[in-house]
């Protein structure tokens, strides 16, 4: 269809409660989503109502615009990408409008995430079944439209059949709601007769009154009709084609024969026809009637979702363990399935050993691979429920033992490791679901891309058909990725691509087509939960057959006679090779950059390693991303800055791509947490883009006033700490207005000068008798030493009454304001003298040890990235023994020089907040346990994300109320209410401040606290 002349925005905007976007900044971010399909929409909508949804329908009929749905945006298939208005649901459409636990259902917006549906079912007693390894950010209108499965389908099935009724606007603007039996007035009319179709006369009559049955009728939603309710035309001629040729027992056979076994159960291959050809009337033994089986899969091509009432279960038995069954093969593990399948376990997933050295290379992913022995070929995790863990466990082992026996399998299991216990079975799971961000890990211009990652086969047929999938391959020179679904029939095997390359294209549509002449050989699926969207339709005319392809074609052309909603996607697809994220053979622009992206090969490809899974939209556990969070913007996402930096940084028409408005805007609420380095599994370091991204840009334009101040904090604190009554004096009388003109929020205080330095105080105070026990040396960073004085007091009388020999050497800056603000040479001459004072000093027995975290893991993450040559090498091995003050007490701990015994025996209960920078780069748990060295302390550690300052971030004035919404979302609820008796600790200077501020409440260091032991 025709996308010119530019439409009429301005009229549709009038007509929407939600907002419309048409720069470019909403257009790059929308023109990828997880797959590798890239088209620039002409618009964006986030609908906040049924009637937006409507009006979008009504205006792109009017003016010839498609539609496509979209709300996580983590489909693997190009489903979610379009070239005319994307409406994304994601944003406002998320309520959860009915649970009724007595009769088992839900109603909720398609926006809804999976995991907040399950949130909210858990006081109940109930879950929503289906699960998939995007549960945590992938919404219910999104598995709906995929029909997606996930790992517990062997147990619960696929979203199809827990959907009982959908509400969707249909393509000529009207409402309807449909269940099962909901019919058009005269579907079951007499017209033409069946014997005149070559059918059985009595096909349709036969099953007349079960649709006026009480059970078939439907249940309205609670929702009220809205715009356009009401009997559709639409609808009629849906039911006249089902009728037309469903009743028709020719046709029946051949749907039947086109699609896959009926013993695959994933199915997603084409519309739905062979499932509603088993409903009545058109198989008198078969379910009434339920077009929602044939929306569920269709991708958004047929209507538009605006509610669904939903199936829930009760919880599956609490008691959970894992066996983690170790295979030298990949087809050792599939034969093995076969025998784990028979039983009955709650989960059974494949990973290879791809995805496990990929996850060595991800700070999160390698603690939850702990448990893997050895380096095995393939691991296959199979789960058991029970009422207990020990039940659970028991029935773990007991498969493990039989996997380790020579005598089921050729290749016996050659470890068998048994986890019990939510808590560990959650990391072994963890793990499995990171599989598509960890590919991103991948170095380099070639990464495994998704085509034929969907294939089902029934599960006898598994190994045999993986063998021939191996051979395949091996004709390709390929090392396929192998992972996921192994007790349903499916794994996702991914080919290792660079889809930049002329010849890699060709191969990636040539495997696509021989993977699928095979998954047609054992009446597979090509298709099983992702869909066939852009990289799968154009081959279901040779998968289904002409004659059964051209019945969908037909099916999608009568529920939309227009072609607006997502055209492209299942039937009349373009060539799956077209319109991917690079032209071919386009040159990778290579930049100049301070920072060291070589590890990733350049800047560009730092940005690329980003896959689009999305990991960066979850609202819960962890801290990424703590802006979109807030927001609930794209643009504010780990994935959407990527993406933002990868378009501009390649399709750029600007003279300097830096200085791109789009960069400016995506990047402008990143707070430079590090969350993303660890919790996304592609470990994009936007912390570090960011940096760069400053640098450069500053480079061009100058720097700001603020700018110069905070990168000069060190020598304001420093010299007014000579004369710190006057300097106090000072800034009382003019806080107010130097906040104005330097746009520093009003609401924020700001650090008094202390009465001496932490030097003078360490000068003073040093014991003339060096301690014994151990020795450190300390980095007084610039924030301990001139603001948070009394922190470094209360940790240099800890170490020096455990006994440490403390060390001081004059030393610079940590630069940690300068990489903040992107003044990366000036971080860079500061990173320098450190090295050269410390290299030679600090060691295995000797460490650096620092109190603010953001100062002292700038060793480890920025310093060696800030140099190159010798320098570099330098930093890298001092980065090695560079420790935050939890994390050198922990060193002690573990090598017993320290204990209980060493700390006094005052009660006290806290509650610790961990830095962002020390979660990224660390370990929470090792700070929550050296604050439990104190034998009367009770320790609770919060899962509280990021606290929302970050540095100077929440100071700045127009950053300061998205400040507040991050801080509130998750630290000020976890604190609100809690005893003033509580001691809440939190080791980084900017949470101390942000409580300070935002809470009224005093927060401590952990050195602090563990001083007021005695």
């Amino acid at each position: 269809m025709s996308t010119n002349p530019a439409p009429p925005w301005s009229m549709l905007a009038a007509r929407l409660e939600g907002e419309l976007e048409t720069d470019a900044l909403h257009r790059i971010l929308f023109a990828t989503d997880a797959s590798v399909y890239r088209e620039l929409p002409r618009a964006v909508v986030f609908p906040r109502s049924e009637a937006d949804i409507v009006a979008c329908v009504h205006f792109a009929r009017r003016h010839g615009v498609p539609i496509t749905p979209r709300a996580g945006g983590t489909s693997l298939a190009g489903q979610a990408v379009g070239k005319g208005l994307i409406v994304d649901v994601s944003r406002h459409l998320r309520k959860i409008i009915e649970i009724n636990a007595e009769e088992g259902y839900a109603v909720v917006e398609p926006g809804v995430i999976r995991d907040q549906l399950n949130a909210a079912l858990q006081e109940h007693g109930y879950w929503f079944g289906p699960n998939t390894s995007t549960a945590n950010r992938c919404t219910l209108g999104g598995m709906f439209g995929n029909n997606s499965c996930g790992s517990t389908s062997i147990t619960v099935g696929s979203t199809r059949e827990h959907t009982l009724e959908a509400r969707v606007v249909l393509s000529d603007g009207s409402v309807v709601s449909l269940s099962a039996g909901i019919l058009s007035p005269g579907f079951l009319s007499p017209g033409p007769s069946p014997g005149e179709r070559g059918g059985d006369p009595n096909s349709i009559e036969s099953k007349r009154l079960s649709f006026s049955s009480p059970e078939s009728r439907s249940i309205p939603f609670s929702a009220g009709a809205s715009a356009g309710e009401g009997e559709s035309p639409i609808l009629a001629n849906v039911h006249g084609w089902l009728r037309q040729h469903l009743s028709n027992p020719t046709t029946r056979q051949k749907i039947r024969e086109a699609y896959p076994k009926p013993a695959v159960t994933r199915r997603n291959n084409g519309y739905a026809l062979d499932l509603l050809a088993r409903q009545a009337p058109f198989d008198p033994d078969g379910p009434p009637l339920n077009l929602c089986t044939l929306l569920a899969g269709s991708e958004g091509t047929l209507a538009f979702t605006t509610q669904l009432k939903l199936r829930i279960l009760p919880l599956p038995p609490r008691g959970s363990a894992v066996v983690a069954l170790h295979f030298t093969t990949v087809d050792a593990s599939l034969r093995a399935t076969q025998l784990a399948m028979e039983t009955s376990p709650f989960m059974c997933e494949l990973m290879d050993d791809t995805i496990l050295h990929l996850a060595l290379q991800n700070h999160d992913q390698r603690k939850n691979a702990s448990f893997v022995e050895g380096d095995p070929r393939a691991l296959l995790l199979v789960e058991y429920r029970a009422a207990t863990d020990a039940l659970a466990l028991e029935m773990a082992r007991q498969l493990g033992r039989s996997m380790m026996e020579p005598g089921p399998l050729a290749v016996p299991a050659y470890a068998t490791p048994a986890l019990a216990g939510q808590p560990q079975t959650d990391k072994v799971w963890a793990l499995r679901a990171a599989g598509l961000g960890i590919l991103g890990n991948m170095v380099g211009d070639a990464k495994a891309v998704a085509c034929i990652e969907d294939t089902a086969v029934a599960l006898p047929d598994l190994a045999d058909y993986i063998e021939e999938v191996e051979a395949l391959m091996q004709l390709y020179r390929q090392n396929a990725v192998f992972y996921a679904h192994a007790g349903a029939g499916e794994l996702h095997l991914r080919p290792v691509l660079d889809l930049k390359k002329t010849a890699d294209r060709q191969r990636f549509h040539d495997i696509t087509r021989d993977v699928a002449r095979l998954v047609k050989k054992y009446g597979g699926s090509l298709s099983g939960e992702h869909g066939d969207g852009r990289v799968r339709g154009q081959f279901l005319p040779e998968m289904l057959g002409d004659d059964v392809y051209q019945l969908l074609v037909e099916l999608k052309r009568t529920w939309d006679p227009q072609g607006i909603f997502n055209p492209g996607k299942i039937v009349e697809a373009p060539p799956m090779n077209e319109e991917l994220r690079y032209a071919a053979e386009q040159q990778v622009a290579d930049y100049d950059t301070l920072l060291d992206f070589s590890a990733d090969g350049g800047i560009l490809r730092a940005a690329e390693k980003c896959n689009g899974s999305g990991d960066c939209r979850k609202l819960s556990g962890g801290a990424m991303c703590p802006s979109y969070r807030a927001t609930l913007h794209e643009r504010d996402s780990t994935r959407g800055r990527a993406n933002v930096l990868r378009e501009v940084l390649t399709q750029n028409q600007h003279e300097d791509p830096w200085a791109h408005p789009a960069l400016a805007d995506a990047l402008d609420l990143c707070l430079s947490c590090k969350a993303c380095t660890s919790e996304c599994p592609s470990t994009v370091n936007m912390t570090n883009l960011k940096a760069e991204y400053l640098h450069q840009k500053q480079a061009r334009e100058g720097l700001s006033l603020r700018t110069r101040l905070v990168a000069a904090n060190e020598w304001l604190y420093r010299t007014g700490g000579r004369v710190p009554r006057l300097a106090n004096l000072l800034l009382d009388a003019t806080e107010p207005l130097m906040k104005y003109l330097v746009g520093i929020a009003a609401e924020r205080s700001l650090p008094r000068f202390p009465v001496e330095s932490l030097r003078t105080f360490y000068t003073r105070e040093r014991p003339a008798v060096a301690g014994t026990r151990g020795q450190l040396y300390f980095f007084g960073d610039e924030f301990v030493n001139y603001q948070d004085v009394e922190v470094g007091r209360a940790a240099l009388r800890l170490w020096w009454k455990l006994g440490y020999d403390v060390h001081w050497p004059e030393h610079a800056g940590s630069g940690r304001a300068q990489l903040s603000k992107g003044l990366l040479k000036e971080a860079r001459r500061l990173a320098a003298r450190n090295v050269e004072v410390f290299a030679d000093r600090v060691g295995e027995q000797a460490p650096l040890v620092g109190l603010e975290p953001s100062a002292i893991l700038g060793f480890r993450d920025e310093y060696p990235k800030l140099f190159r040559g010798d320098l570099a090498a330098r930093a890298q091995v001092l980065s090695g023994h560079c420790f935050t003050f939890d994390e050198w007490l922990f060193r002690e701990f573990t090598a017993g020089r320290v204990g209980p015994d060493d700390f006094g025996h005052v009660q006290q209960e806290v509650v610790l907040h961990v830095h962002c920078h020390e979660k990224a780069l660390g370990e929470a748990s090792q700070c929550a346990a050296v604050l439990s060295l104190p034998r009367h302390f009770n320790v609770t550690l919060l899962d509280s994300g990021c606290c929302g300052m970050a540095g100077s971030f929440g100071y700045e004035a127009e950053h300061y109320e998205i400040s507040q919404q991050i801080a509130e979302q998750s630290l000020y609820a976890k604190l609100r209410g809690r005893s003033t008796k509580t001691l809440i600790v939190a080791a980084g200077t900017s949470c101390r401040h942000q409580l300070k501020d935002g809470m009224g409440r005093r927060a401590w260091h952990t050195a602090e606290v563990l001083w007021r032991s005695w």
